[in-house]
């Protein structure tokens, strides 16, 4: 099962502060735990939301707003992909985590959604499609 885990952003991360010296080196540590234990598939921290975009849709229209954006409990400061046997063994490895903010903060778990998950309407067509892509994504990193 692959999860993604979201770091929750705050009005620091909003702000552009970067994480200190010591919360990288934590962080790295933790990253290298998870390497080894062969968990982690990808993890990185993201920009403030204004250097963002969102694009909206609305039927055949879509209309660009760029950030930033006012709720910061809504954002997303940086991810984790980890491929672990559940969710329980997910939140026990984010339990581990050191605090990613000063003072409070927040990381959510979501399970990936995988191919048989779609049930019969991910059809073999679009499995051999889905197959392919992820071939060519494997061959381009």
């Amino acid at each position: 099962m692959r999860f993604m885990v979201m770091v929750k952003a705050d009005k620091n991360s909003e702000a552009g502060v970067m994480p200190s010296e010591q919360l990288l080196a934590e962080m790295g540590k933790y990253n290298e735990e998870l390497v080894k234990a062969g968990v982690l598939l990808a993890g990185e921290g993201l920009h403030p939301s204004s250097k963002g975009a969102r694009v909206r849709f609305s039927g055949s229209k879509r209309m660009v707003i760029e950030g930033p954006f006012p709720e910061t409990k809504d954002l997303v400061a940086g991810f984790w992909l980890l491929q672990v046997k559940s969710k329980e063994e997910a939140i026990e490895w984010v339990k581990r985590c050191p605090n990613p903010m000063p003072g409070e903060s927040e990381i959510e778990i979501r399970q990936v959604f995988e191919a048989e998950d779609f049930g019969a309407e991910f059809t073999p067509e679009l499995r051999k499609q889905e197959e392919r892509l992820r071939a060519e994504i494997a061959t381009k990193q």
